[in-house]
C-alpha cells in the first residue's frame, strides 16, 4: 500500500525554482472539495519561471496586482487567467522579493494546465493560498524518486532568446 505524506514544510518551497520544479515531478496534487471528496493526482509536468530577468516570467515586467504574490516567499499559490477562460495553477518558490513560480502543467489523466484546473475546480479564490497549510489544496509525497526529461517551455514565443528555448519544462518519463 502506498503511503502518502503531506508536504508541510514551507522551506521546501522556499528553494530556487530550478530545484523545486523538477522536485515536484511524481509528487501528488491533492484537492479537497467542499463536500469532503478528495482527489489525489500525480504531477507529471511542470515549468519553471525564474525572476525578473526571465522574459517568459510574469515578474519580468515588475510587480503588478496580478503577480504580486510571486514577490512573497515560496509556498503560496499564484493563479492567473489566460485567454479569458483558463486558470493556471502555479506555486511560488524562492525567497521573498525574488519572484519565481512553478506552473503545474500536467497531472495523471490531464495533460494541459487548463484541463487540470477545470477538473479540480481551481480558480481565483485559490490565489495566495498557502500550499503547505491549505485545507483545500496541498502536495503529498510517496517518497519515491521519479525520472523526468526536460524540454523548452510551451506557449512563450513572445520571450526572446535564450528564454524561449531554455529547457525549464520537466516531464515525468
Amino acid at each position: 500500500m502506498i503511503k502518502y505524506q503531506r508536504v508541510n514544510s514551507e522551506a521546501l518551497f522556499q528553494r530556487d525554482v530550478l530545484i523545486v520544479a523538477p522536485w515536484l515531478i511524481g509528487k501528488y496534487l491533492v484537492r479537497k472539495f467542499d463536500d469532503g471528496r478528495i482527489i489525489r493526482l500525480k504531477i507529471t509536468e511542470t515549468e519553471a519561471y525564474n525572476g525578473v530577468e526571465d522574459l517568459a516570467c510574469h515578474a519580468s515586467k515588475g510587480k503588478t496586482i496580478r503577480n504580486q504574490i510571486m514577490f512573497e516567499q515560496g509556498c503560496f499559490v499564484y493563479m492567473y487567467l489566460i485567454y479569458g477562460m483558463y486558470w493556471m495553477l502555479n506555486i511560488v518558490t524562492g525567497e521573498e522579493h525574488s519572484p519565481q513560480a512553478v506552473l503545474i502543467r500536467g497531472v495523471e489523466g490531464f495533460d494541459g494546465p487548463g484541463k487540470l484546473t477545470r477538473q479540480l475546480q481551481l480558480d481565483k479564490s485559490f490565489y495566495g493560498e498557502n500550499i503547505c497549510f491549505s485545507e483545500r489544496l496541498w502536495i503529498e509525497d510517496d517518497n519515491l524518486i521519479y525520472p523526468y526529461k526536460t524540454s523548452a517551455r510551451i506557449g512563450i514565443d513572445y520571450a526572446n532568446e535564450p528564454w524561449k528555448s531554455i529547457e525549464w519544462r520537466f516531464i515525468l518519463i
